[in-house]
């Protein structure tokens, strides 16, 4: 127990201690945290679907058809129909062949690269990759090899030199801190080139990026081998899903340990999914808002001296010293703005972020507050 306060201290002062903060209210782009009323822009909400009144009664619906809980794992009494519905309607979604549905999308990627990579696997990982990727490889049997972030010569020189008869490249599609998109078009035709398996998460593309918001194979019109995705950022409820062919899924079914061990969601999360799907098929303009908000928060961030360019929007504010950051984040928040300082390890150190998410319910008086409360308090 010493040691625990010990380190614990240490993380305090080196101004990386975290506290959780409560909401009171929906994630709308107005919400409460701890009683206060705030402008909401640090969610991954980003289509505005977490509230949405159609999915919430898409949810009750069936709870009141299936109850409440799903009793047990999809390989023992977990599995409806419903589940199938979202896998068919996901798989359609973005192209592929069949689905399969995880519990997050964190067990979905630690779920397929310790299923694939055993002992005679090379797995090439981006170096920012999400911890989910990190860990997924660290829990394999495979030889993780990390290139550099977004650079494919280095990956390209790292797979010549190594030549594996077995292995994948796996990355994000649009990097969760620093929201730019990786080359997946490059990436797949390497991938091919050299008989290795593709693989994308792409957690923060669905619903964002691709002209009808289908994700980075829509984007740059190619797919990769296996697509994972999470069902709990611009779909709005919560879980993950892999996208594949047949043989792909029918071997994760019977191999992928965080699938097999775990109780299946629950009917209210699948029934809300299902909904949120379509709305985002039969509502275009979602999407298109969304691209135009971003737009108008990179415009308006260079006009006060912040040189940022993005297509997504995870904006990355570069703050640097821990502290700075801190305070900043505080200020805005008595402001009645929620932007969190993210710091070390989610980011290097001494390169702490203000993270500002947006979501197509911002409007661009919103926005203006926000960059004017940062030009005051930079």
């Amino acid at each position: 127990m010493d040691k625990i306060k010990a380190k614990l201290q240490q993380i305090k002062e080196n101004n990386l201690y975290r506290q959780i903060k409560y909401l009171n209210k929906p994630q709308d782009k107005y919400t409460t945290i701890n009683n206060k009323k705030v402008l909401l822009m640090s969610s991954n909400n980003y289509l505005g679907i977490c509230n949405n009144e159609e999915v919430k009664k898409s949810a009750i619906e069936s709870i009141n058809k299936y109850g409440l809980g799903s009793g047990g794992s999809r390989l023992t009494t977990g599995s409806y129909d419903l589940h199938k519905k979202l896998e068919e309607k996901i798989a359609k979604f973005k192209g592929y062949e069949d689905a399969i549905i995880f519990n997050t999308g964190y067990m979905a990627n630690i779920g397929v690269i310790s299923a694939i990579c055993d002992e005679d696997y090379y797995i090439f990982s981006d170096e920012l990759n999400h911890a989910s990727i990190i860990d997924g490889c660290r829990l394999s049997k495979g030889k993780t090899i990390v290139y550099k972030h977004n650079d494919i010569k280095d990956l390209t020189n790292k797979i010549n030199e190594i030549n594996p008869k077995h292995g994948i490249i796996v990355t994000d599609s649009v990097f969760s801190m620093d929201g730019d998109i990786c080359k997946l078009d490059e990436i797949v035709k390497i991938a091919k080139k050299h008989n290795l398996i593709s693989i994308v998460d792409d957690a923060h593309a669905t619903g964002v990026i691709g002209k009808t918001g289908r994700g980075s194979s829509e984007y740059f019109n190619i797919k990769p081998d296996i697509t994972i995705g999470t069902l709990s950022k611009a779909i709005g409820s919560e879980g993950g899903f892999v996208c594949a062919n047949s043989d792909i899924i029918d071997y994760l079914i019977n191999k992928s340990r965080s699938f097999i061990f775990s109780t299946a969601l629950s009917p209210a999360v699948i029934g809300a999914s299902i909904k949120s799907f379509e709305i985002i098929e039969n509502n275009p303009y979602l999407v298109k808002k969304l691209k135009e908000n971003v737009e108008y928060l990179c415009k308006g961030l260079k006009n006060i001296g912040f040189d940022i360019n993005r297509e997504t929007p995870i904006i990355p504010i570069l703050i640097g010293d821990e502290k700075k950051a801190i305070k900043i984040s505080e200020s805005l928040l008595e402001e009645g703005i929620h932007i969190p300082a993210i710091r070390y390890p989610t980011v290097k150190k001494g390169e702490a972020i203000l993270r500002v998410t947006l979501m197509a319910t911002h409007d661009f008086c919103d926005i203006d507050l926000v960059i004017n409360s940062i030009k005051k308090l930079i």
